[in-house]
């Protein structure tokens, strides 16, 4: 039944979800036994004739409408593991821009060796995953061709042969996909969910990576010219959720799946703040959650800052309010700042280091 939504509310964290859960007035986010939901909101019907019921979790075990069923059990099912890294807390993925135009840090690691000492020092930082990528795409920026793309990142990706740490790749091309396979890639991020080209699920299929679908509302460099939504969170719900049916279609494991609602890639202030408000539904999809608002502009407008490089602590604020909603991976630059905030979060919340 399309049009039919859970929204957990009622978060609880640490010992209190383990003992909430255990007297079945809780249940596990994603598997977790670490965060829980006391709560969900059950939305009915489509924009502008919304039907809000508020249920407790005895009720909501209770629920026999199949789709409601079918979205109970995605929140609350066990992540599988990304590229190695488990799935059972929040993540971080270093930004790795080796790009001369990016919004915020763009010709700062354009050269290999630059890169590659940034890729150590976000490793050092706290990093789980290092984000490589050779295409701005920030609003208003014009595309680069492959061979360019693949000039820029692939020796960075040699340099990183060896390392632990997975390295994922931020490209639209599948070209550039197979390029990446031949020197290291553990994981597609892809701001088109795999729409760019005509081969771009069947080249993600092929390679078997995990893949990272994003939504984004026209390309990087019109998408913020005017962008609109009848409903913003349910239409990128929705879409993401068609995009994560395409890909098992073409044979790429639901395991290997997370979704990204694109914060920033064609969307305004008001709704980014709607779909970071909301972020808790998308768990309703069941694969792992990616969210990125590092040095987002709309950031610098509720700031009151002029550059994006002076946000990071707003950055900051805004990926642990995404980890307190359940959020498993944090794309962020400041790595350092990052890690020692969700070490705090986690301690005051009474959850392991």
């Amino acid at each position: 039944m399309p049009g039919l939504y859970l929204e957990p509310t009622g978060l609880l964290y640490g010992e209190a979800a383990r003992q909430a859960i255990a007297a079945g007035e809780a249940l596990p986010l994603a598997g977790s036994p670490r965060i829980a939901f006391s709560a969900a909101r059950l939305q009915e019907g489509g924009a502008g004739r919304i039907r809000n019921i508020f249920l407790r979790a005895a009720a909501l075990s209770q629920l026999s409408e199949p789709r409601a069923k079918d979205l109970l059990a995605r929140l609350t099912a066990p992540r599988s593991d990304i590229a190695g890294v488990p799935m059972d807390g929040p993540r971080i993925m270093g930004i790795l821009n080796v790009t001369p135009d990016s919004f915020s840090d763009g010709g700062q690691h354009f050269g290999t060796d630059a890169a590659l000492a940034h890729a150590a020092d976000l490793v050092r930082q706290g990093a789980d995953f290092i984000d490589v990528g050779g295409e701005s795409t920030r609003p208003g920026s014009d595309p680069v061709d492959v061979e360019e793309e693949v000039r820029r990142i692939l020796p960075v990706l040699e340099g990183l042969t060896a390392w632990q740490t997975p390295v994922s790749v931020d490209t639209r091309r599948p070209d550039v996909m197979r390029a990446a396979a031949g020197a290291r890639l553990d994981l597609i991020n892809d701001v088109a969910a795999l729409t760019f080209a005509s081969d771009s699920l069947s080249t993600a299929a092929e390679l078997g990576r995990p893949v990272v679908l994003m939504h984004a509302q026209g390309d990087p460099k019109t998408m913020q010219d005017a962008p609109t939504y009848s409903d913003v969170v349910l239409e990128v719900f929705d879409w993401l959720e068609a995009r994560i049916e395409a890909a098992v279609a073409a044979g790429i494991d639901r395991a290997k799946i997370v979704v990204d609602p694109g914060i920033g890639f064609g969307k305004t202030l008001d709704h980014n703040a709607a779909l970071l408000r909301s972020i808790a539904l998308f768990h309703g999809l069941g694969v792992p959650l990616l969210v990125g608002t590092s040095r987002k502009r709309s950031l610098r407008r509720v700031a009151a800052v002029e550059l994006s490089a002076d946000i990071d602590a707003a950055s900051v604020a805004a990926a642990l309010d995404a980890a307190s909603r359940g959020v498993q991976i944090l794309r962020m630059h400041d790595v350092g700042a990052t890690a020692q905030a969700l070490a705090i979060w986690r301690w005051l919340n009474g959850r392991d280091p």
